[in-house]
């Protein structure tokens, strides 16, 4: 048996198309039917976002990024769609705007735990679907807790900072890389795949990879 592929996303929770790309790498990965391992890092797309952002997303990103609101609704709507299409049910009405560091923290504690995907699917659904707030502590447990980690855990976790050194390390990782936008995979250390792309994509390099690696794995004659 191969050993699986190791494939390495920066993400934020608030990036609307890390979760569009997640999904999309799902199904590439279902395409190339190999093994294959995940691990998520943290990247903050606006470190200076308050916790209680108060205003709506078209506000933030207005405001953010210096666009009229009529423009960014429409990108907005845009970006709903496109998450149809991978079965996500966005609902930016909802969204609560928020500093995703602490959720972030939650992250390297379930990669801890070994459910660091089971919590980044549970934090993109409570922030893009749910309308939930992801920069509270307690909101933070909550969401936590329904993905099997310790309510008291996560809490001690969060009070002492326990993995805010780690955050910043994989946001420093991310700048040795040049990345400056997410979602972006890195795979087996030697490929970058920068983007939401389509599944096709995805099983194409994983395929590339691992026909690459059994080829060093042969004997030489």
């Amino acid at each position: 048996m191969s050993e699986p592929i190791t494939v390495h996303v920066w993400s934020d929770i608030a990036c609307p198309w890390c979760f569009i790309g997640k999904r999309r790498f799902e199904k590439g990965v279902e395409q190339f039917g190999g093994d294959v391992t995940l691990e998520y890092h943290s990247f903050e797309l606006a470190p200076d976002t308050p916790v209680d952002f108060e205003g709506s997303e078209v506000d933030f990103l207005a405001g953010h990024k210096g666009m009229p609101t009529e423009q960014v609704a429409q990108m907005l709507d845009q970006v709903t769609a496109l998450a149809a299409a991978e079965g996500l049910d966005y609902d930016f009405d909802a969204v609560r705007h928020t500093k995703t560091l602490k959720a972030h923290e939650v992250l390297h504690l379930a990669k801890a735990k070994g459910l660091q995907l089971d919590v980044v699917e549970r934090l993109f659904s409570a922030y893009f679907e749910q309308g939930r707030h992801v920069g509270h502590d307690e909101d933070l447990v909550a969401i936590a807790v329904e993905a099997g980690l310790d309510a008291e855990e996560v809490r001690t976790a969060l009070a002492d900072g326990t993995y805010r050194d780690a955050v910043e390390q994989d946001i420093a990782q991310a700048r040795a890389y040049g990345i400056n936008g997410v979602p972006f995979y890195v795979i087996e250390n030697k490929y970058g795949v920068s983007g939401a792309q389509a599944p096709e994509t995805f099983a194409q390099v994983l395929q590339k990879v691992a026909e690459e690696k059994a080829g060093a794995a042969e004997p030489a004659r």
